[in-house]
């Protein structure tokens, strides 16, 4: 404890630091105070009373409202939240791996940097063009138009339409909020601390945990007695648990020694040292169980297209069955494909093989060149089998929790996306706060060794 108060002493002592933290707050505040400002025109207790509300925390609206933190069930102005830049930022990277264009663009520097950055912008709009109205239609199929929901700005709802003006107003603020939370987040990254795309994923997700820590309390021990209290603390106690090991699985590196051949330049000798290449063991980030949902998530597509009676048999009833066997066990192959197909189109030995040659760097008992190549990729391909696996554990760990009695908005803290998120955003957040305060010559924030921070595997 006194540790941790003289670090806080420390931080509160940089006046660079202390700005950018209290700078970084205040456009989480002002987040915050956007996703519990309703859409116009829309009655926020008659909502919370309708089966939108409830539907919109289960399956994938779930995670988009978990994400949100909440304003996609309340029908904020934030409703749509970061994800159509994240969808957007996807589609770009993925373009810059098979795309010549792109390409290039990447390789031009911070010229590139900023062609890529618009036309992400500009691609967020378009997605987020595309989700408003898909956003609207949902909400309105599911509470109907005479629900008392709807209170437009030109009157009552009219012969069971909604005036084009509430349609053509909603659909302008949701983008223009899109691109205001894209804003906030360039601006953190700025004059802040940490990613701030990250951060304000992070912060939704972390304000959800109150309302699934509660109602996990409630229906533990308020329904169950004191034997509900214990079962509560073991909840607790295996949560810890789970968090520790994505801490394992994110920081996990695979360290290479590379030796430096001794050259002089001038009157001075460089290299002789040896170093270190680190290859890490989820080197894909969070990028494999986003691709999966993806594909988990075409089978309830088609059921909406199919009849009753066809869309509660057989295989697609299966894999809509978030807490089925086979529902799980297709998820978490998919996963291990995935994590194999991203590592290797992102990692790319035969460069870094390059790199060191033209350095004048080696590995120690391999020749430089293409043996070095060899060496690397069968290190990566060893190492990624048990970071998939243990990737794919994590991420079905929530129908675990499911199946141990754990309410759905609780159990998604257990693992998948947003644990990983979490864990990656927070360990990004800490190193950079531990850099400033070893510029400064104080003592990090751990007295064990140094926080190795980690890209939260967005693409951002």
């Amino acid at each position: 404890m006194k540790r941790f108060i003289t670090t806080i002493r420390n931080i509160y002592h940089i006046e660079e630091l202390r700005k950018r933290i209290l700078y970084t707050l205040g456009i989480i505040l002002i987040y915050r105070i956007g996703s519990y400002i309703a859409l116009p025109g829309i009655d926020v207790k008659a909502l919370s009373m309708t089966a939108f509300s409830a539907n919109s925390r289960e399956g994938l609206l779930g995670m988009l409202d978990m994400f949100s933190g909440g304003a996609f069930s309340n029908a904020s102005i934030f409703a749509l939240g970061i994800m159509p830049y994240i969808s957007a930022s996807i589609v770009i990277q993925l373009l810059t791996l098979v795309v010549p264009y792109f390409q290039r663009l990447q390789r031009e520097g911070e010229s590139g940097r900023k062609k890529i950055t618009q036309l992400t912008r500009l691609l967020t709009i378009a997605v987020t063009a595309l989700q408003a109205p898909a956003y609207l239609t949902n909400m309105v199929n599911t509470v109907g138009t005479h629900s008392g929901v709807f209170h437009t700005l030109t009157g009552e709802v009219i012969q069971g339409k909604l005036p084009f003006s509430f349609i053509f107003t909603s659909l302008i603020v949701l983008v223009s909020s899109t691109l205001f939370i894209m804003w906030l987040g360039e601006r953190i990254t700025e004059k802040g601390v940490g990613n701030g795309i990250s951060l304000i994923i992070m912060i939704g997700i972390i304000a959800r945990l109150p309302f699934a820590l509660s109602a996990e309390f409630v229906s533990k021990v308020a329904e169950t007695g004191n034997g509900g209290l214990v079962v509560f603390l073991i909840e607790i106690v295996l949560l810890v648990a789970v968090i520790f090991v994505t801490i394992l699985l994110v920081q996990g590196t695979r360290r290479v020694p590379i030796q430096y051949a001794k050259r002089m330049e001038g009157n001075r000798m460089y290299g002789g040292q040896r170093q270190y290449l680190p290859l890490k063991v989820n080197a894909a980030g969070v990028m494999p169980i986003i691709f999966a949902q993806a594909i988990m998530f075409l089978p309830l597509t088609i059921m909406g297209f199919a009849s009753n009676t066809e869309a509660m048999s057989g295989f697609a009833a299966a894999m809509t069955n978030f807490e089925g066997f086979w529902y799980n066990l297709v998820f978490f192959i998919l996963i291990i494909m995935f994590t194999y197909f991203y590592t290797a189109i992102t990692f790319n030995p035969r460069q870094i093989a390059e790199d060191l040659k033209r350095n004048g760097g080696f590995i120690p008992g391999v020749k430089p060149g293409r043996k070095t190549e060899e060496f690397i990729d069968t290190i990566i391909s060893r190492i990624t089998l048990p970071g998939a696996i243990f990737l794919g554990i994590i991420a079905i760990m929530p129908a675990f929790a499911r199946i141990f009695g754990i309410n759905s908005q609780f159990a998604q803290f257990f693992g998948g996306t947003s644990l990983l998120i979490l864990v990656g955003v927070v360990l990004d957040t800490l190193q950079q706060i531990e850099s400033y305060l070893l510029m400064r010559h104080y003592d990090g924030l751990t007295s064990s060794g140094r926080i190795k921070g980690r890209n939260s595997g967005l693409p951002v």
